[in-house]
């Protein structure tokens, strides 16, 4: 069966994502969207990569297993034990939104020759941190940005899609409070997308699909118990 092509004028739809690839890959879409972002991972499914022959469609994924970061099961190592201890850096909520996704755009991924975080991405994750869905930590150290995550918060998860370091251990440290603020408003998992060692050596770990989208489902019905992003609890 080929990929479907997604119809812009039902941002909301999706197929399955049981019919994925066996890459994950379930969808085709010209454009993005705020209510097609949010439609997506409400079911399991992302953003990763834009065609990069014409006519440039937005590829959409559903992998299996999904990678999962239960945040009791976070691991601290000895290094970032420290570095937190020592409180080396100043971490922050929703400073600077725009600066960690550039940053981020601007390092891309191994084996990779280009960011896969395109501008028309940049500008509509903008848009939903301006609606108070998505969101950043950061780490700042003398006043330099040094690292940071950003993602999005729905109901009772967190849907992490990037993050980087300038300084060791900074990206962890982020990582860390975010833990912290899942921990403390009852969050059920913060999702990771696709497994890689780092997030394995964090705590996170494979699920089968059908369990992630049990679990999600459940997460997104919820309401966390207060708006704490901007506080620093």
């Amino acid at each position: 069966m080929g990929l479907e092509l997604l119809d812009s004028k039902n941002p909301e739809y999706f197929p399955d994502p049981r019919l994925s690839d066996d890459h994950g890959l379930i969808a085709l879409s010209t454009a993005l969207g705020t209510e097609r972002l949010l439609a997506a991972y409400r079911q399991g499914i992302f953003p990763w990569v834009k065609m990069e022959q014409p006519p440039h469609l937005w590829c959409w994924y559903s992998p299996n297993p999904r990678m999962l970061l239960y945040p009791k099961e976070f691991k601290t190592s000895r290094s970032l034990a420290r570095v937190l201890k020592d409180q080396k850096f100043e971490i922050k909520m929703d400073h600077n939104f725009s600066e960690v996704m550039r940053v981020c755009a601007s390092i891309g991924r191994p084996q990779q020759e280009k960011s896969w975080i395109e501008p028309e991405m940049v500008k509509d994750y903008g848009l939903l941190h301006q609606q108070g869905i998505a969101h950043s930590i950061e780490a700042y150290e003398h006043g330099r940005l040094v690292g940071g995550l950003y993602g999005l918060s729905i109901g009772k998860a967190f849907f992490g899609e990037s993050m980087f370091h300038k300084e060791t251990e900074a990206s962890k440290a982020c990582m860390a409070k975010l833990v912290g603020i899942a921990i403390h408003h009852g969050l059920h998992f913060i999702d990771c997308q696709v497994p890689n060692p780092f997030l394995h050596s964090l705590g996170a770990r494979e699920v089968p699909r059908d369990t992630f989208l049990s679990e999600l489902a459940k997460a997104c019905s919820e309401k966390p118990s207060a708006d704490y992003w901007g506080t620093e609890e």
